[in-house]
This record gives structure tokens, C-alpha cells and sequence, in this order.
């Protein structure tokens, strides 16, 4: 789903600047958003299982009562249509199609802020912003990878540097925003900086820790890669492919964490 909707926030800022590779991630997009439906409804079919906590809860008719009266409906639901839109927006070229894309892109991120944490603690609409802020910028962030890695490689060197310095430099001003926000929950929801000896507290330092790796990545193809790719040096269009790997790999991992974090363990201990 991050990769689908960070596609379309990528397409929507700087697909008319595509020359070779703008078919190939409309198609990419299309993909993930679909494999993204199936992922969204079988988690959904599973939310009855991990209540009873063994699989065969899924055929039990009063947890799935319970789960189609829960927040996690409304979730699913938002989810569902998010990304429906963001593939009709994949299929579309014109503007409008841009604009569905957002639209979809916006609901599936507000589909986090009715289910979790945020859900359970004041000021809930405050953290809920910043909730948004928070995966927005994860999802354009870590939906840029896969183009600016199939940029680099396809377009003209020119237009290829052009691209990887225009994003570096609403990075710049972004990734300050995903920090700041990450921060700000993380003291609403621990209330403490004893409560980073919790397991919740740990979890929160290895993602810190992979945040901090990701900053390091990408002052690199900042401050290095991304102005030696106008020389065409093929060596420097390798080591900037590797480095963004790197970077997606991270940004997996770092995803992993989140999700055993925020199902498994709570901010309250």
C-alpha cells in the first residue's frame, strides 16, 4: 500500500517531467495497488483469527460480528476505496486520473488515524495530524525508491540528475517533518523517557536507529551521487542504484519493526 500510494504522490509531482520511464511506473503502481487489495481483505478476514488468537476464528461468526462493528471496518473500508482509486488513477493520464490517485492516497493513510494507538490517547485529533504527516511522508519517501532507481537507469543523464536533485530538495524540507512528527507521537504516546525501557520503548529505538541509518543513505545520494549523475559517470549511476537499494531495504526492515510494534506491544507497557 506505501508503495502504491508513494508512486502516485511521485507521478503526481514529477510525472510530466518522464520522458522514458513513466509507463513502466504507472504499471509498477498498478501492481502494488492490486497486490495491496488482497493484502488489505485478507487481513481483514484474518482480524477474527488473532482475536481468538488461533486460526480458526476466521469461521467464528460472532468475532466476525465483532470485527464488522470494530474501528478496523472503517479502516478496511477506507483502505479498500484508497487504493480502488489509486488504481483507476494508475489506469487514467490525464489529470484527473492524478487526482483520483491523491484522493485514494489520502484515504488510505486516514484509514491509520481509526485504529491504534493514536486512537486511545489526547489530544486524539492532534496526533492524528501528525499521524498523517508522519506516513505521508514514509509513503512519498519510500514510493520514490523504485522510480528514482528506474530513472537513473532509463532516462537521459540530464533529466535523470535533474529528477534525483528536485526530490532531494522537498527531502530536505519533508524528512525534517517525518522526524519532528515521529518525536512528537512517540512523547504523547510514552509520556516519558523512562518508558524507552519498555519494550514498546526498545522497538522505538531500533527504528530511530534505521531512521538515522536512512538519513545517512540519503545525505549520500544528496550531497554526492545526486550532482555526479549530471557527469554521466556509470560508475556513480551503480553506486547511487545500490545506495537507493539500500535505502528500500531499510525502510523494509523499518517497516517490520513497526508492525510487530504496533501490533504486539503497547506504549503503556
Amino acid at each position: 500500500m506505501f508503495q502504491a500510494a508513494g508512486m502516485a504522490i511521485f507521478i503526481a509531482v514529477f510525472g510530466r517531467q518522464l520522458m522514458r520511464t513513466r509507463d513502466v511506473l504507472r504499471r509498477i503502481g498498478l501492481l502494488s495497488a492490486a497486490g495491496a487489495v488482497g493484502f488489505v481483505v485478507l487481513h481483514y478476514a484474518l482480524e477474527a483469527a488473532r482475536m481468538s488468537g488461533e486460526l480458526a476464528g476466521v469461521m467464528d461468526g460472532s468475532l466476525q460480528s465483532l470485527v464488522l462493528h470494530s474501528p478496523a471496518s472503517t479502516a478496511f473500508a477506507l483502505r479498500l476505496v484508497g487504493l480502488v482509486l489509486i488504481l483507476i488513477g494508475f489506469f487514467r493520464h490525464a489529470s484527473f486520473g492524478t487526482l483520483l490517485g491523491l484522493i485514494g492516497v489520502a484515504l488510505a493513510l486516514l484509514a491509520f488515524t481509526t485504529v491504534g494507538h493514536t486512537t486511545t490517547h489526547a489530544p486524539r485529533a492532534v496526533l492524528a495530524m501528525l499521524l498523517l504527516i508522519h506516513l505521508t511522508v514514509a509513503a512519498f519517501w519510500f514510493g520514490a525508491l523504485v522510480p528514482l532507481l528506474a530513472i537513473s537507469a532509463r532516462e537521459p543523464t540530464a533529466l535523470a540528475a535533474l529528477i534525483v536533485e528536485r526530490f532531494s530538495a522537498f527531502a530536505v524540507w519533508l524528512v525534517p517533518g517525518l522526524f519532528v512528527a515521529g518525536v512528537l507521537l512517540a512523547g504523547a504516546l510514552l509520556g516519558s523517557f523512562a518508558a524507552l525501557g519498555s519494550d514498546y520503548g526498545q522497538l522505538l529505538l531500533v527504528k530511530v536507529a534505521g531512521f538515522a541509518a536512512l538519513m545517512a543513505l540519503a545525505a549520500l545520494n544528496k550531497w554526492r551521487f545526486g550532482p555526479a549523475l549530471a557527469r554521466g559517470d556509470p560508475r556513480i549511476a551503480r553506486a547511487f542504484r545500490r545506495s537507493v537499494l539500500a535505502e528500500y531495504a531499510l525502510v523494509i526492515a523499518i517497516f517490520c519493526v513497526t508492525a510487530v510494534l504496533t501490533s504486539f506491544y503497547s506504549p503503556e507497557g
